[in-house]
């Protein structure tokens, strides 16, 4: 099967009269991750259609080097229109190197909601136009100990679900609106600082902490949450090589009854 020319670009060799920085360097699980996410945002927003996407997804999760992985977003813009600038290396937790890009949360005339395990980026951007956005940090992964929160409701709301054990702090208002902030200290000197900045328009924004949800131990959180990612590529991995076994046994096998038919035709004709 011929390889797309986006495949064959990831895998040329290494360039090795380049900086080793700039190329050479060897891919870590952050890095791989941090390049799924701008895809994901990439596909979300129609940069790219679903097969783009796939095809480099599968090359992200095949990458060695940086080398392999910066073309594979070369072509995308950053939120500004200008050059992507890698994000800086993550300060709190002991979790991967890079912190998450970046996200953008938009509902108009719709709902937008993110909750459950992820890792929450150093700035979250949230608008609710006649739409409504939740975010819950309750179980999320911190991997940098400063996370603002910029929202815009106009017509919508916005609600923001904290742990109990973590900084809370806004500066916002409202205007015909609620803008309305539960500030919280965490007496724990290293916990986590959530800060929620906006304004709400005829809206709402709430925040405030989730009784009974506390964060847990960041150092397990991440360790755990990267274990199982391990686990997860490894099933991957081991189902990609059955399948393409598989493939090949059924290649074999046909290739083996072309020749017994080209056989029997062929002795068939001198009979």
């Amino acid at each position: 099967m011929d390889e797309s020319p986006l495949a064959k670009r990831a895998q040329q060799p290494v360039n090795l009269t380049k900086p080793v920085a700039e190329a050479g360097i060897r891919a870590s699980d952050a890095d791989r991750d941090r390049i799924a996410e701008i895809l994901r945002e990439a596909l979300a927003v129609g940069r790219l259609d679903a097969e783009e996407h796939a095809e480099r997804i599968d090359l992200v999760y095949r990458a060695k080097t940086m080398g392999e992985l910066e073309p594979l977003v070369r072509d995308l813009p950053a939120e500004d229109g200008g050059p992507r600038r890698q994000p800086a290396s993550a300060a709190y937790g002991d979790g991967p190197g890079a912190a998450p890009p970046d996200q953008t949360m938009v509902a108009i005339f719709s709902a937008s909601t993110r909750k459950g395990r992820w890792r929450v980026p150093g700035r979250i951007n949230a608008v609710a136009i006649f739409g409504s956005v939740e975010i819950d940090l309750t179980e999320g992964i911190f991997q940098q100990q400063q996370v603002q929160i910029n929202v815009t409701a106009i017509f919508g709301s916005v609600e923001i679900r904290v742990p109990e054990n973590i900084t809370l702090r806004s500066n916002g208002s409202g205007v015909l609106g609620a803008f309305e902030v539960e500030t919280n200290e965490s007496v724990e000197g290293d916990a986590p600082v959530v800060q929620v900045n906006g304004y709400a328009v005829l809206g709402s924004v709430e925040a405030k902490a989730k009784r009974g949800k506390w964060l847990r131990d960041l150092r397990d959180d991440l360790r755990g949450a990267r274990r199982a990612w391990q686990e997860q590529r490894r099933d991957e991995r081991r189902a990609l090589h059955e399948q393409r076994r598989d493939e090949r046994g059924a290649w074999r096998e046909q290739r083996r009854d072309e020749r017994r038919e080209r056989h029997g035709r062929l002795h068939g004709g001198w009979d």
